[in-house]
């Protein structure tokens, strides 16, 4: 094939290609001459696909150029590809003949400079404590004397070894290390996982739950200490229910996990003294509190027992209360045994009196007797029976009811009457009759009146 690039002929001479052919040469020569090429730029539009790719735009003040990181590149930076970060891109440039369009195949990637890491880990901090995530009031205390301490850190390396050391020196505890990478592609995800993971862990074996977590690495770049800075990481260790201790780079070194952990060591060794406290210390705490509770003990019933002394004189001899309170006592017996016998004495001599007279007796039969023939004589007096014999009838109805009025007797249909000597039943067929109401003024007079049934 000719080539493109070569001097121009007329216009009539001018070859003929195809749309592949002239995608292809352009792909050859962009290749050719940009085989090799860093460029520096502002990362916008950064992405990750399902297949692992990285697909973003690097862009400076006046173009902006496609760039693409192939999933086994990426697993190899160093830092993670986020808007707004300004980087230096090692990489070629090829073309994409499908879209008639070119783009830069990352193969390393660094930050342009600490400024621009700097600038990122300040916007960082600011959006993370305008949500709370760094809020003091957030955090928990540690435990005192933790059984389990958790690490998440790298199981290689001397950070795990000066954790294990100093723990064994003070306090020994039991440690659980859930290794992790601690920097480098996917370091931020498998850190804040294992904090996910020990938060669980009761869960998910047969381990316990650890009392405090430790996450920490030794010192390094900026670049190398990222993931700790990553949103992942910060949110793991806000939502974590047991108290993390935070101990990232060297003392001078402050990541984000500082602010949102519940407390920041210096170094891991530092997490380490956080974590349990000095053992021969706490004997020595131990054996001055006992002893000045024993000091403190004595002195409190020295002081009660002289308390008691000075009472005690004050109090009269117990034996010569004793032994007058027995004096009443039997004074009180004797006069209870003549009471009795002076009672006694008087019974008998009322009942030998009463023996000597019967005839009282009797006259008290004979009093109680009359009073109750007087009582029978006024019984049978009112009595039914007796009523009758002066006299009077006692008229009922059909139903056997008392008949009161003339009213009530002509309403009936039967009528019984009731003499001293008898009764009869007669037929009641008269007409209802008019009774004439009397009036007040027409009462007969007292001496007319009806005498009373009861009068005797």
């Amino acid at each position: 094939m000719e080539d493109l690039f070569a001097a121009p002929r007329s216009e009539n001479e001018l070859p003929e290609f195809s749309v592949s052919e002239i995608s292809f040469e352009i792909k050859r020569f962009i290749e050719t001459a940009f085989s090799r090429v860093r460029v520096k730029g502002e990362i916008f539009g950064a992405k990750r696909a399902d297949s692992g790719h990285w697909y973003l735009t690097l862009k400076d003040d006046n173009a902006a150029l496609s760039a693409v990181i192939w999933r086994g590149t990426a697993a190899k930076l160093t830092i993670k590809p986020e808007d707004g970060l300004e980087v230096i891109a090692t990489g070629k440039i090829t073309t994409f003949a499908g879209k008639s369009s070119y783009q830069l195949v990352i193969e390393s990637m660094e930050v342009a400079g600490a400024g621009a890491l700097l600038k990122l880990l300040e916007e960082r901090k600011k959006a993370f404590a305008a949500e709370g995530l760094f809020d003091a009031s957030h955090k928990k205390a540690l435990p005192f004397l933790p059984e389990t301490i958790g690490v998440v850190t790298s199981a290689s390396g001397a950070v795990i070894r000066d954790i294990i050391h100093r723990v064994r020196d003070r306090f020994p505890s039991h440690i659980l290390l859930i290794p992790t990478p601690v920097q480098g592609e996917g370091a931020a995800e498998k850190i804040a996982q294992a904090i996910k993971d020990f938060n669980r862990l009761d869960e998910i074996s047969d381990y316990p739950k650890p009392d405090v977590l430790i996450v920490a690495r030794g010192g390094g770049s900026l670049e190398d200490l990222w993931p700790f800075n990553e949103e992942c990481v910060i949110r793991a260790v806000y939502n974590s229910e047991i108290p993390v201790i935070s101990a990232v780079g060297h003392e001078t070194d402050t990541m984000l996990i500082d602010y949102a952990a519940d407390k920041r060591a210096p170094t891991p060794t530092g997490a380490a003294e956080f974590a349990v406290p000095v053992k021969t210390e706490l004997q020595t705490s131990i054996n001055n509190l006992e002893a000045r509770l024993k000091n403190g003990m004595l002195r409190y019933f020295t002081e009660k027992q002289n308390v008691l002394s000075g009472l005690a004189r004050g109090i009269p001899n117990l034996m010569q209360i004793l032994q007058e309170a027995s004096q009443k006592f039997d004074d009180r017996i004797e006069r209870l045994n003549q009471a009795v016998k002076n009672f006694l004495r008087d019974k008998a001599r009322q009942i030998e009196l009463c023996g000597l007279k019967p005839f009282y007796i009797h006259n008290v039969i004979d009093k109680k007797q009359e009073s109750l023939s007087h009582l029978q004589l006024r019984l049978s007096s009112v009595s039914i029976e007796a009523v009758l014999k002066r006299g009077f009838a006692w008229v009922k109805d059909g139903g056997g009811q008392t008949v009161y009025s003339s009213v009530a007797a002509h309403q009936a249909k039967t009528l019984e009457i009731r003499f001293a000597d008898g009764c009869f039943k007669v037929g009641n067929e008269q007409p209802p009759i008019q009774i004439k109401k009397i009036k007040k003024k027409e009462c007969p007079d007292d001496d007319e009146k009806q005498i009373s049934l009861f009068d005797f």
